[in-house]
């Protein structure tokens, strides 16, 4: 029975890790908006968004003035 209930718990911990969010990393938000990839990675934390989406939006601007033909 001890042996049932162990197994029982790892497997729900083990099903339970698969459905858990994944946070976005920078490289992967590509196709995100700024805003988007702001929200994805600082759920809670709005001043963390803000800050984020304000160095995200700055870098594309560079980026796109770099590349500029």
């Amino acid at each position: 029975m001890l042996k049932r209930m162990i197994l029982a718990a790892l497997a729900t911990a083990f099903v339970a890790a698969f459905a858990l969010p994944v946070q976005v990393a920078p490289a992967a938000a590509e196709g995100m908006s700024c805003k988007q990839s702001a929200k994805a990675k600082y759920a809670d934390d709005r001043k963390a968004r803000r800050a984020y989406k304000k160095a995200c939006h700055a870098h594309h601007k560079a980026m796109k003035k770099a590349h500029k033909k």
